[in-house]
């Protein structure tokens, strides 16, 4: 079992890599201390039962261990980089390296085309397609304690040895099936640098409030912005700052002075003073002089759409049927917010665009204009043309 810990080594592996058609890639991080992940460790395998696998050590190499001949690898188009379940990782790299792995190929939503169902862990494709089980004893360890035991490399280079069968299995599975261009649509938004930067100034659509008042949202958004610079900047976790709960108490009770923050029920008592106590005072001040005009609209509220109850019911007849007949788990193709704005005519859903609508959502939009119905024969459910 190699343990890779200068550049001259990854540089050596990284070459032999370029010359295999694909390389499985997993990661190890902590992020409860922080706002960006803490890589702990790197594990990379070639292709056959027999092939390299080996661990990246960015603590105990310091120093002398660059990831560029990682990144270089990344470029190289000619090796496919294969993933399990790649955001957080792909989000380590870009945030550290500014680079995405290219070609990259993600087994989970690979499987969840194949039919494995939604969010399908890795453990449970171990299990159906390599017919092998793992070891789950280090999966909740401290992987920036070093050094590290013998248990912790084997279960860490499973997540990338096992990772060689299931990615070949669907492979295979996506060109019998044509599939391909689902998973690659599914992709593009693994690789778009926007899925990872948090804009300080649109932090407040991640805060949930049934609150429509625009003025309340506007103190919300000046809340949520003043946290996320303050967290990116020092590299601590929004929750370290004040957490959401706490975020809503101020923008309901709009202190004014560090005594109205005194008397909340949820701030940290260390938010009460300091830094963080004149950038919660700034922030409900500019949120209550922003001009009518500058203020947030509320996010569309599902819950007062005028929804046709029966077509609702009857789209959600018709997914099921869909989703039993492309063997594509349901919640892939539609969510169930996502039928009821379809059913009271809206249109901006993903269940209406790319491979979804020419599963589900082109026949969804002839049922809403009458030019087909629903028939049961037996079990089945069959699209009728009127």
């Amino acid at each position: 079992m190699q343990t890779i810990l200068t550049t001259e080594d990854l540089a050596r592996f990284c070459e032999a890599a370029k010359a295999e058609p694909y390389v499985t890639i997993d990661t190890e991080f902590l992020r409860e201390r922080t706002y960006w992940s803490k890589l702990c460790l790197i594990q990379m395998a070639l292709p056959g039962k027999n092939g390299d696998a080996v661990l990246v050590d960015p603590i105990a190499g310091g120093e002398g261990l660059s990831l560029e001949p990682l990144y270089d690898l990344f470029r190289h188009e000619a090796t496919v980089k294969v993933f399990h379940a790649a955001r957080q990782d792909l989000e380590i790299f870009f945030v550290e390296g500014k680079v995405f792995p290219k070609p990259l190929f993600d087994t989970q939503v690979a499987a969840m085309v194949c039919g494995f169902g939604e969010q399908v862990g890795y453990e449970t494709l171990v299990r159906k397609i390599a017919r092998e089980n793992l070891d789950k004893t280090s999966r909740f360890t401290d992987w920036s304690r070093r050094p590290l035991s013998e248990a912790q490399k084997v279960y860490a280079l499973a997540d990338v040895t096992h990772l060689r069968v299931i990615y070949e299995f669907l492979s295979k599975e996506l060109k019998r099936t044509g599939r391909q261009p689902w998973v690659e649509e599914e992709l593009a938004i693994l690789l778009a640098p926007e899925t990872y930067i948090t804009l300080p100034d649109e932090a407040w659509e991640r805060v949930k409030t049934r609150t429509t008042s625009a003025r309340f949202l506007g103190i919300v958004r000046e809340l949520a912005k003043f946290r996320e610079v303050f967290a990116q900047a020092r590299n601590i976790p929004r929750s370290r700052v004040y957490k959401d709960d706490a975020l809503l108490e101020l923008a309901s009770t709009k202190p004014a002075n560090y005594e109205d923050l005194g008397r909340s029920r949820l701030l940290l008592r260390e938010a009460r003073r300091g830094e963080i106590a004149d950038g919660i005072l700034a922030a409900v001040k500019a949120g209550l002089e922003a001009r009518p005009e500058d203020l947030p609209r509320p996010p569309d509220d599902r819950d007062q759409l005028q929804v046709n109850s029966a077509l609702a019911d009857l789209l959600r007849v018709l997914l099921k049927a869909k989703s039993e007949e492309a063997g594509v788990a349901a919640k892939l193709i539609a969510s169930s917010s996502e039928l009821d704005v379809i059913a009271s005519g809206g249109r901006e859903v993903d269940a209406l665009k790319g491979w979804r609508r020419e599963v589900f959502g082109a026949d969804a939009l002839r049922l809403c204009k009458g030019e087909i119905a629903l028939s049961a024969k037996g079990g089945a459910v069959r699209v009728v043309p009127v």
